[in-house]
């Protein structure tokens, strides 16, 4: 549909040799009548254009009433709209479930590294003769049993760098819920301007059937030129290779709008038919890069494994620390001394550790890689600070160019464009306005009113990029759920 600003009556009210009912369709009655009685008594070869064009009006009427009284027994999908597809998007989108699941998974790390190692357990036999295999033959040969347990240096396990990767894991947990509800939208905007481009081309195309039809009605009572009707049907054509294109943009955007959604590919996909055409002023770059520096789920992520980097150094600058084994054993021995008595057991103590004698090809070198991981993390941190101050300057410009459009176009160029369509279609009725002029204005008009939709429609895309990029998941979304009816 046009924009509410449009005057759709004064696009066709001058509409010559038209039904006047047919014409009220799209506005006042009062002045298609008029129109008419123009045409009619201004030219008296008028007369015979008229009932053919009044049988083709009929004919439409009677095909639109039988569609508004069979309208009833089909139940109209219910719309889509944007808040619900980000809802079911942030409940039912796989590759947010999968990175839940991965931030789930990290978050059982840390008390695994921040535990001490499992103690070994040790069942031996000692110093068994080979000769008789006998147990008490020998007063060394004994049965064993062990316990003993690894200890690193202090300081170690407190060391606990997963943590920080936990951390970075939920961030990115957000980072993508930001990024899906910016895709959902960004298809979504898409999907409306597509839908609004279709009903234009459709009317378009409508119009310009109707200019065809009296074209060719003029060239046969010999009041106009064959070239008229050559160049209407041309850009008939050209609207439904148009509408070609666009319904294919549609069918792409509603698949790819069901795989976010986590629905069939070839689900229904129906969208209001209102919203708010309005584009709130946002000037200030300064505040929104102040926001994305503290909200960025991105940003807090790579500061986690900055901190995660530093974490491993410490721990790499421990591993010149020695990490200490302990042990105790028991051994049972069978058998009796010399002078009778039965042969003592034996109990150990142990104790041991690594020492770090090859530091300069191991130690050193794993501080010198954690020391190097740290940069990287840092100059990481560093670029993607750089990237999204852009990434907001840029959807920022966006957005401020797409909202002066929209108000240049509605109330400027549209208005303006609609008042040449009507003048021309005027002076179309007493033959000072040729028809190749009427027919380029009129499909001058269709364009403007769909470059209108397009800034709208990128707008809001802008706005989503901007919320994203800032660390904003919701806002008020410039919706309205009314319908056309309203």
């Amino acid at each position: 549909m046009f924009p509410s600003h449009v005057n759709i009556p004064s696009l066709i009210k001058g509409w010559i040799k038209l039904p006047t009912e047919l014409v009220a369709l799209y506005g006042d009655s009062g002045v298609c009548n008029h129109a008419v009685k123009l045409a009619v008594g201004k030219w008296p070869t008028t007369k015979p254009l008229f009932f053919p064009l009044m049988m083709l009006g009929s004919v439409l009427l009677m095909g639109i009433a039988n569609i508004a009284h069979a309208a009833p027994a089909m139940e109209a999908p219910k719309p889509l709209l944007i808040k619900d597809a980000v809802a079911m998007a942030l409940a039912e989108n796989p590759g947010l479930a999968a990175m839940k699941a991965r931030a789930d998974a990290l978050a059982s790390v840390p008390s695994q590294k921040g535990s001490l190692p499992d103690p070994r357990l040790s069942l031996n036999v000692m110093n068994l003769p080979t000769d008789s295999f006998d147990f008490t033959q020998e007063p060394m040969t004994q049965l064993q049993i062990g316990f003993s347990q690894m200890l690193p240096f202090p300081g170690k396990l407190a060391l606990r760098e997963a943590e920080h990767d936990t951390t970075a894991a939920r961030w990115d947990v957000d980072e993508m819920r930001l990024m899906l509800v910016r895709d959902v939208k960004t298809v979504w905007w898409n999907l409306f301007f597509t839908d609004r481009a279709l009903e234009i081309v459709t009317r378009s195309k409508t119009l310009l059937q109707q200019l065809v039809n009296v074209a060719q009605t003029k060239y046969k009572v010999g009041k106009g030129l064959q070239q008229d009707v050559l160049l209407a049907q041309l850009e008939l054509s050209k609207l439904h290779d148009k509408a070609i294109n666009l319904r294919s943009m549609r069918h792409n955007q509603a698949v790819r709008l069901n795989v976010l959604l986590n629905r069939p590919i070839d689900s229904s996909v129906p969208l209001p038919q209102r919203v708010m055409e309005t584009l709130v002023d946002i000037n200030d770059e300064q505040h929104l890069l102040k926001l994305a520096d503290k909200s960025r789920p991105m940003l807090a992520a790579r500061q986690s494994k900055i901190d995660a980097a530093r974490a491993r150094l410490g721990l790499a600058k421990k591993g010149y620390s020695p990490d200490f084994m302990l042990g105790a054993s028991y051994g049972y021995r069978g058998g009796e001394n010399m002078d009778g008595s039965d042969r003592a057991d034996f109990f150990s103590i142990m104790l041991s550790m690594n020492l770090p004698l090859y530091a300069g090809t191991r130690q050193d070198k794993a501080v010198d890689q954690r020391n190097n991981q740290v940069l990287q993390s840092r100059y990481r941190l560093d670029d993607a600070r750089g990237m999204v101050a852009a990434d907001v300057s840029r959807a920022l410009a966006d957005y401020q160019l797409s909202r002066e459009q929209v108000s240049l176009f509605k109330q400027g160029i549209i208005p303006q464009a609609g008042q040449t369509v009507a003048s021309m279609l005027s002076a179309y009725q007493v033959n000072k306005v040729d028809f190749l002029n009427l027919v380029r204005a009129q499909i001058t008009l269709f364009n403007y009113e769909t470059r209108y939709w397009k800034a709208l429609s990128q707008g809001n895309q802008a706005l989503a990029r901007l919320m994203a990029l800032t660390g904003k998941q919701h806002m008020p979304d410039r919706e309205d759920t009314k319908s056309r009816s309203e």
